[in-house]
């Protein structure tokens, strides 16, 4: 394996540097320009604080901001902070969105604009390159002050205290830095606020969601190419001549994509050659036009496609943005109140995404569907099943768990944007329920990978069935081939719920990011 570094510059970063940082072993730096501006932002802050009122520096939080704390107790104040707020409940949130969430804040940091000392930027590197990570608890957050549960259990850890996940194993914080030789970091003027306010936590997880969301829509494109091979579907659907009468950009790349994907099946037919010929038929066997989840990808996976490409950009400007408030702007020689931490944009962006990926999902099991229903497909027995009928069920009950999970996520996928519930003594009293989104959004996404997984392996027994693996395009008889090595034909009935885990892992790694640049040159 290679191993990247990736610099935090001033530019900030994109979806790319932060999949390899997540998934192909990357580490993290900051330039030294961002090194000399944060620590410059400290220097202002400290100058700055010293005979002035300032918000989270020398007020209480929140409501409490009414409040003047004395000189003395201003350190204890960033302290506290961070352990009253360590208050989350349910289920940890998986090591892998919280190293996300650690990177967005570092970038938040390397801004700028928050005041922090750069030890404390150094400190999260530290965690980031190590795979040290928080146990962060899934409830807590209602988007705005920010993250400042799910965060507080971060903050608790870079200073010593709480749980942390260290080479697979939930361990003490304090015993795992000794181990490595780090030292927890010590507070100084304003690190307790700035490390739990924010909306880095909703944006690690939306980023980890997008980019698992990435592979599912290219999984759906081949999925779809493939079923209308298995179909033997008339081709002009993905024609340039009809998706270009349309002015969408996701239907003209998803079509573009087919086509591209198909170039050279032998399945596909050609209308002009059997229908505009001067045919005498009176009633065809072969269906003039197939179902809508087979003919209709590029109107239905079109919206898809946008829908991904704006939830990149919105989650890109998120964290490379300052989610911090108040803003430490030495530039203007000023820090300002607002509410920068308020998670809106990411809230609805996934809200948007989980809709997105059950609408793909639904298109998934109604593809499925075909492949299980002879009376619709007319060249498959029941449930690609290829032993005897009656005493062998095939893929009969897959076709119940994958639809009941596209049901829950037509349940899940109900706005979750629009639940605000005022709290914090009605301080918060419009809220985004940013985190919320982004790990209902992570369940819908778990769930289509599922669901994915069985359509795939009823789509390899149905070539099977069919016996035309040697007539399917180039691309499509290499994704056949890497299934069947790990998931052979079957005829006899046995379990199949770990073949289901095995696929699923197979669409979660294939065209990584890190695949692609293995050799370290980029894309």
């Amino acid at each position: 394996m290679c191993l990247n570094t990736i610099e935090i510059a001033e530019g900030g970063v994109g979806i790319d540097e932060i999949e390899l940082l997540l998934f192909g072993e990357a580490r993290v730096k900051v330039s030294s320009k961002i090194n000399d501006n944060v620590t410059k932002s400290f220097q202002f802050l400290e100058k700055f604080s010293s005979d002035k009122v300032i918000y989270g520096v020398n007020t209480g939080f929140g409501p409490m901001a009414q409040y003047r704390i004395k000189d003395e107790e201003v350190t204890r104040l960033q302290y506290n902070i961070i352990r009253s707020h360590s208050v989350g409940a349910g289920e940890s949130i998986a090591p892998i969105y919280v190293k996300a969430a650690m990177i967005a804040r570092l970038n938040v940091f390397a801004q700028g604009y928050s005041g922090i000392h750069p030890e404390l930027i150094q400190i999260l590197i530290d965690f980031i390159n190590h795979d040290i990570t928080p146990y962060v608890p899934a409830h807590g957050s209602v988007g705005a002050s920010g993250d400042l549960v799910q965060l507080a259990h971060i903050a608790l850890t870079l200073i010593g205290e709480g749980e942390v996940y260290y080479q697979d194993k939930l361990q003490s914080t304090a015993d795992v830095l000794k181990e490595i030789g780090i030292r927890p970091f010590q507070l100084k003027i304003r690190e307790g606020l700035a490390l739990t306010n924010g909306t880095s936590m909703m944006t690690g997880i939306g980023l980890v969601n997008l980019i698992y969301v990435k592979k599912l829509l290219y999984h759906a494109l081949v999925a779809s190419a493939i079923m209308n091979e298995i179909a033997e579907s008339y081709d002009d659907f993905m024609a340039p001549e009809l998706n270009s009468t349309k002015q969408h950009n996701g239907q003209l790349e998803t079509a573009s994509f087919m086509r591209e994907y198909l170039k050279n099946s032998k399945l596909l037919r050609k209308r002009e050659s059997e229908l505009y010929n001067g045919t005498k038929e009176q009633r065809f066997k072969h269906k003039i036009q197939p179902f809508y989840s087979l003919r209709c990808v590029p109107q239905v996976l079109g919206p898809v496609w946008d829908e991904v490409k704006n939830a990149e950009k919105v989650l890109i400007d998120e964290l490379n943005s300052v989610s911090d408030n108040p803003i430490v702007d030495r530039f203007s020689e000023n820090i300002y109140h607002g509410g920068n931490f308020h998670g809106d944009y990411v809230s609805f962006e996934m809200d948007k995404l989980k809709i997105a990926v059950t609408k793909l999902t639904m298109l998934m099991e109604r593809q499925l569907n075909y492949l299980m229903h002879d009376k619709v497909n007319e060249i498959l027995p029941p449930f690609v099943n290829l032993g005897t009928l009656g005493l062998d069920y095939g893929m009969q009950a897959l076709q119940f768990t994958a639809t009941s999970t596209t049901a829950e996520c037509q349940t899940l996928s109900f706005p979750n944007y629009v639940h605000s519930i005022p709290n914090n003594n009605d301080n918060q009293d419009i809220v985004s329920m940013g985190t919320n989104s982004a790990l209902l959004t992570k369940t819908v996404i778990e769930n289509s990978f599922q669901v994915m997984a069985i359509h795939y392996m009823a789509i390899v027994q149905a070539i099977d069935c069919l016996q035309v693996s040697e007539k399917l395009s180039a691309k499509s008889q290499q994704v056949y081939s890497e299934i069947r090595s790990f998931f052979p034909t079957f005829v006899e009935d046995k379990p199949k719920y770990k073949d289901i885990g095995r696929v699923v892992d197979y669409l979660k790694t294939k065209k990584s990011l890190y695949d692609k640049i293995c050799a370290c040159n980029g894309w």
